[in-house]
C-alpha cells in the first residue's frame, strides 16, 4: 500500500496535526452540552411553573403560545451565549481578528451555514469543523426539548 506524498510530507512536517484543535476542541464540547443540558433543565423548570400556573385561568392554545415562545426564545439564547463561548475561545487563540468576527464566524459554523468571508487561520481549521459537531449535537437536544415541552403542554390541556 503506498501513502500518498502530500499525507506524508504534512505527518512528517507537522507530526501531532490537528492535535491541539482536538484537545481543545472536546473538552468545549463536553462543557458546552453540559452548560446546554442544564439551561434547558432550567427552561423546562421555569416553563412548568408558568404553564401550571396559568393553564387553569387561561385558553390551552394562549398557554401553548405562551410557554412555547418563551421556551424557544430562551434555547434560542442559549445558542448564542454557546457562539460566543466559541467565540472566545477562537479570538483567545488569535484564531480570528476581533470577537465581533468570531462570533459571527461561531454562529455560522454551529448552525451549519457556512462562513460567509471569515475564515479560521488555516491552524485552526479544524476547529470549525468541532464546532459545527457541537452545534449538530446542541440543535439535537434543542429539538428533542422543544418536542418533550409540545407533549407536557398538550398533556396538561389533556387534564
Amino acid at each position: 500500500m503506498r501513502i500518498n506524498q502530500a499525507v506524508l510530507s504534512f505527518l512528517v512536517a507537522n507530526p501531532f496535526g490537528w492535535l491541539a484543535d482536538w484537545a481543545g476542541g472536546i473538552p468545549l464540547i463536553v462543557v458546552i452540552v453540559l452548560f446546554h443540558v442544564l439551561g434547558l433543565g432550567l427552561i423546562r423548570q421555569m416553563a412548568l411553573r408558568v404553564s401550571g400556573g396559568i393553564m387553569e385561568r387561561h385558553h390551552p392554545t394562549y398557554v401553548f403560545v405562551i410557554v412555547m415562545g418563551a421556551a424557544t426564545l430562551f434555547a434560542t439564547t442559549l445558542h448564542g451565549l454557546e457562539a460566543m463561548i466559541w467565540a472566545a475561545a477562537y479570538t483567545a487563540l488569535g484564531a480570528l481578528p476581533s470577537f465581533k468576527t468570531a462570533t459571527l464566524y461561531s454562529l455560522n459554523a454551529m448552525t451549519s451555514l457556512g462562513h460567509d468571508t471569515q475564515v479560521l487561520e488555516e491552524r485552526w481549521r479544524l476547529m470549525g469543523a468541532i464546532e459545527a459537531l457541537n452545534g449538530v449535537l446542541l440543535f439535537g437536544l434543542s429539538t428533542a426539548f422543544l418536542f418533550g415541552m409540545i407533549a407536557r403542554v398538550w398533556k396538561l390541556d389533556s387534564k
